[in-house]
């Protein structure tokens, strides 16, 4: 079945990988990939790309017009760590980036939203074992508010104007084929890089920091999952909570020795020590299961083995 797609932050490390396997799923020429910036090779060479500022509205506007785009994916973020240091910044490109494709889709111009949240959402008050679907939050953090208020927003368009957005709290994402871009959960991707490397690796965690996490191509398959399924089974309008694993840099680390006996860590935590520590060590994700049928399928060893089989090759 063809629909026409806008992939908005489509170079990031969710962003790229999200456009490929849409474009496997739905034909290159029908899922139009922008950015700021131009992406990867695979990227600019499987199909459509524009230049584009999600905070652009005019410019968002005439892009939707042109391809006649039917489905929007709001990619574009500024992540935890960096939106610590640039806090206005973060606010403008997440809040605004979000409103503008809410108000498209209110004026009829598209007909279906992703948007994702993450577990930036909660706070220290938050439950910290199996965290709720619906519970405190109380983010510290500018990213955690900007998703939260996000949150707050997309169930109030889909309220108020019947716009059908949907949305996941991503965990920390595991990926090989893209870099991390700025969040509190990247050393789970830089720790295998510098094992394949034959390098040490300096958590700016501590050793038993534990956090919720997930291998892309689980990430991958909830969004496209959570986007087919009809829209009357869907009980929540927010953010559903998604889950997969949860570990430590001490348990990932003991994970990568089994391959790699040699392999050194040491642990140096930064500012992002406190970011972590407002954040859940599980979630519960029963309301995506009974919703939607969501089961992740990777856990933390078949990440290692699948992590650096592809780096080292």
């Amino acid at each position: 079945m063809q629909k026409s797609i806008l992939i908005l932050g489509a170079c990031g490390q969710i962003g790229t990988e999200l456009t490929l396997a849409l474009r496997e799923k739905y034909g290159n020429d029908q899922v139009v990939a922008s950015d700021i910036r131009e992406g990867s090779k695979n990227l600019m060479d499987s199909g459509p790309f524009e230049l584009l500022d999600a905070t652009n509205y005019d410019a968002m506007e005439d892009v939707i017009m042109y391809y006649e785009i039917e489905e929007v994916y709001l990619m574009a973020a500024m992540l935890s760590a960096t939106a610590e240091k640039f806090p206005m910044r973060a606010w403008n490109l997440n809040m605004n980036s979000l409103f503008n494709v809410l108000n498209l889709a209110k004026e009829g111009k598209i007909n279906k939203v992703f948007w994702p949240s993450s577990i930036a959402v909660f706070g220290p008050n938050t439950p910290l074992e199996n965290t709720p679907q619906s519970t405190i939050m109380e983010p510290s953090t500018v990213y955690g508010i900007s998703k939260q208020s996000g949150e707050r927003w997309c169930s109030y368009y889909f309220r108020k104007y019947g716009v059908d957005v949907r949305s996941v709290r991503y965990p920390g994402l595991i990926s090989w084929k893209t870099l991390p871009g700025g969040g509190t959960t990247d050393y789970a991707v830089e720790i295998y890089h510098k094992a394949v490397s034959g390098a040490s690796y300096t958590s700016f965690l501590k050793a038993d920091t534990k956090l919720p996490m997930m291998f892309m191509d689980d990430a991958i398959r909830a969004t496209v999952d959570i986007m087919e399924i009809e829209s009357d089974k869907l009980t929540v309008r927010s953010s559903y909570n998604l889950a997969a694993m949860s570990f430590t840099p001490a348990e990932i680390t003991a994970s990568i020795q089994a391959y790699i006996p040699e392999f050194k860590v040491d642990f140096k935590p930064d500012f992002r020590q406190d970011i972590a520590d407002s954040w859940p060590n599980s979630i519960d994700d029963s309301q995506a299961t009974v919703d939607w049928g969501w089961q992740p399928q990777f856990d933390l060893e078949r990440t290692t083995e699948e992590m650096l089989r592809n780096l080292g090759k």
